[in-house]
């Protein structure tokens, strides 16, 4: 068992547990106390876990770690996705850009592209796609995050039922191993699954952090996907659904 293949192991037995000593995963996986460590430090640095004293427990379901914190998680991942994601994206397409750290480095892949019309409800992704004298950037009204620059509300989602795009990219903060598409946030949920209906075609744009997270709030399912951009494999049970509900994959 190599590196990741055992860190992925300590996830889902930590998923399954609630909690994993430093001493049980030593014994578990035939290994140094200081091998352990080492995992549940990285793992920790990428958010798939919540070390404490002695050993890792599962991350809060409820609060989502900070704007400025996941900026930085997992970045030449997420930059290699939002390359990936880019290039199938065709030139004089209309898309929604929702919320979240990779949407906003995949805006950044875009400003290579000709004639794009965006819909955003990302302050962040209007900032950096503004500029561009051929694309024609749309920003959805309601409530502004001061967190984040993510705009939420009724307001919000009754502007986007009023398009109807070709591509709506969405993040998440966590897929569950039934496929499950989670999120922190309720008021976010509704403004993502609006996007999701007026789309014609939906990418996720996830990396690998993001398997096994556990919030709270069902946002919708791998099945309403067109297709998954990630960098690294996902777990066999979430590549079962992609396969039976033809989602296409792709790893950057």
């Amino acid at each position: 068992m190599n590196q990741q293949q055992r860190q992925d192991a300590i996830i889902e037995l930590v998923s399954r547990q609630g909690y994993a000593s430093i001493e049980q995963l030593t014994e578990h996986f035939a290994v140094t106390p200081q091998t352990i460590r080492r995992d549940l430090n990285a793992l920790a640095s990428e958010g798939r876990i919540r070390r404490v004293h002695g050993g890792a427990g599962l991350e809060s379901s409820t609060v989502n770690t900070a704007y400025a914190t996941r900026k930085t998680l997992n970045l030449d991942a997420k930059r290699r996705i939002a390359t990936h994601v880019a290039q199938h994206v065709p030139h004089h397409s209309s898309l929604f850009i929702n919320i979240g750290t990779s949407n906003e480095l995949v805006a950044e892949a875009l400003l290579e592209h000709q004639g794009l019309e965006v819909i955003t409800n990302n302050l962040n992704v209007a900032a950096i796609l503004h500029h561009k004298d051929d694309f024609n950037v749309i920003v959805a009204g309601g409530q502004v995050r001061s967190r984040d620059g993510g705009i939420i509300g009724e307001a919000t989602i009754d502007f986007i039922n009023q398009f109807k795009v070709d591509i709506g990219l969405i993040g998440i903060s966590g897929i569950d191993e039934d496929g499950s598409l989670l999120e922190f946030d309720y008021q976010e949920v509704r403004v993502a699954q609006a996007i999701i209906h007026n789309s014609r075609q939906v990418f996720l744009v996830a990396d690998h952090s993001k398997f096994h997270r556990n919030p709270v709030v069902r946002q919708g399912n791998v099945s309403q996907l067109d297709a998954l951009f990630t960098d690294r494999e996902p777990p066999s049970s979430i590549r079962r659904l992609l396969l039976d509900n033809d989602v296409a994959l792709h790893i950057a």
